[in-house]
């Protein structure tokens, strides 16, 4: 019986994703394991297997598609014997299994407020008005009754320059309608006008969002809203950390080509020590749900990884238990790995804390957006030579600015305090995080 092959939710969050490549072609004899096709989402590219076997009777979605919707088909799988017209029997779409502690952030993504703008839009007289969504955003924004426009496109269809050349009137929204919401749908914040319509036409490039690009300001925006974040900072000396990387450093072995095995950043050692001051205070290493806070046993720390394409959070997990050296190795490794866009969902989903270091672009101090489901990150900025107070004489040292953002409905800010007082410690005395 023909079946469906449907497009794959390959991560908990995954709405929709790019048919980026086809591994097969129609008339191929696929067997449960066979790669099918490269599916790319917002953070990664990923092969697709068959589960079933037959034989493929038809490509239904053309490589190259992008917003291809999760359980969409996408080919058509003939058992031995069927033809190529053979129609899939009706069946109901698997459900996507959301694990509880993302459903919260999954909600918060999809809950987007419909734009009055983009419904159809009835004219007086009860006929259906066609218009382009732009022309329809424009005239929403000048507050244009584009039902008493006329068109000049294409079988009088309204686009653009005809709701340009428009002026304004007061006419109402239609009734029932929903306002437009700013920021990815957040309902009661009012609408900001589109970026377009206060620039000439001409003096500005549009570039189209990509699938990076969207979730970022999804995302982010669901975190800064829906969060409520509160923020701590202090100020770590790290000579004597500076001194000790030196050291392990210079003792590193070298191959034939006198290639170090490893070399140690400062961020190797900040990631290890927010691994162990979580470890110390679990209730920062943790989760909100609507129903239950959830305390991780282990810490999973993300490093924030800058990309030409956007910006990803892979994550080493268990960094309690690694040596400053696999830390280093393990986060030089998924860089790459993101920037080849081959990470798997499991080295950048989930996590309990994350590490963003701007310290390499000079960047003296800033503050961070909470990464869900994680509750904290700290911002890491440069160090630099700043005078200090020691024994009561004036000195000159090497001072680092850490920052750190909290979920105030997990962490109470005198916890977030003592834990942001041991990671300091563990900064400035590297060799206590060996204890």
């Amino acid at each position: 019986m023909a079946t469906n092959i449907l497009m794959p939710a390959l991560s908990p969050t995954m709405e929709e994703g790019k048919l980026a490549k086809w591994l097969v072609k129609e008339g191929d004899v696929v067997k449960s394991g066979t790669l099918l096709a490269e599916i790319e989402t917002d953070k990664a590219t990923m092969e697709f297997e068959a589960v079933d076997e037959g034989r493929i009777g038809k490509i239904l979605v053309a490589e190259g598609t992008e917003g291809v919707k999760v359980n969409a088909p996408i080919a058509i799988l003939l058992d031995e014997g069927e033809k190529a017209d053979a129609t899939p029997a009706a069946a109901a779409a698997p459900k996507v299994d959301i694990p509880a502690a993302m459903k919260d952030i999954a909600a918060a993504v999809k809950a987007e407020a419909v734009p009055a703008a983009a419904a159809p839009t009835a004219k007086n007289d009860g006929k259906r008005v066609f218009a382009s969504p732009l022309a329809k955003r424009i005239a929403a924004s000048k507050g244009i009754d584009i039902g008493d426009l006329s068109g000049t496109g294409p079988r009088g269809r309204i686009v653009k320059s005809d709701v340009e050349n428009a002026k304004p009137g007061a006419a109402k929204p239609a009734a029932g309608a929903a306002p437009a919401a700013a920021g990815g749908g957040i309902p009661g914040v009012t609408p900001l006008p589109d970026a377009r319509l206060l620039y000439p036409v001409g003096s500005y490039e549009e570039i189209p969002h990509d699938s990076m690009r969207k979730a970022i300001a999804k995302r982010l925006t669901s975190a800064k809203t829906l969060i409520p974040h509160y923020y701590l900072t202090v100020d770590c000396n790290l000579d004597a950390l500076m001194a000790v990387r030196e050291k392990m450093n210079a003792v590193a072995p070298k191959d034939k080509d006198k290639n170090p095995a490893y070399k140690l950043s400062v961020n190797d050692f900040i990631m290890k020590a927010s691994a162990m001051a979580l470890m110390k205070y679990p209730d920062v290493n943790a989760s909100w749900t609507d129903t239950a806070i959830l305390k991780h046993k282990d810490a999973d720390v993300g490093v924030a990884v800058a990309l030409d394409f956007g910006l990803i959070t892979p994550i080493i997990l268990k960094a309690q238990t690694k040596g400053l050296v696999e830390i280093s190795n393990e986060v030089k490794e998924l860089a790459g790995l993101a920037k080849a866009k081959k990470l798997k969902p499991n080295q950048y989903e989930g996590g309990g804390f994350s590490v963003s270091n701007l310290g390499m672009y000079g960047i003296k101090n800033f503050t961070s957006i909470i990464n869900p489901p994680q509750s904290c990150i700290i911002a890491v900025g440069a160090g630099e030579k700043r005078p200090i107070v020691k024994n009561g004489q004036i000195e000159i040292a090497t001072v680092m600015t850490v920052t750190m953002s909290a979920d105030h409905r997990v962490v109470d800010g005198g916890t977030a305090a003592k834990f942001l007082q041991t990671l300091k410690k563990f900064i400035e005395e590297p060799a206590s995080m060996l204890l």
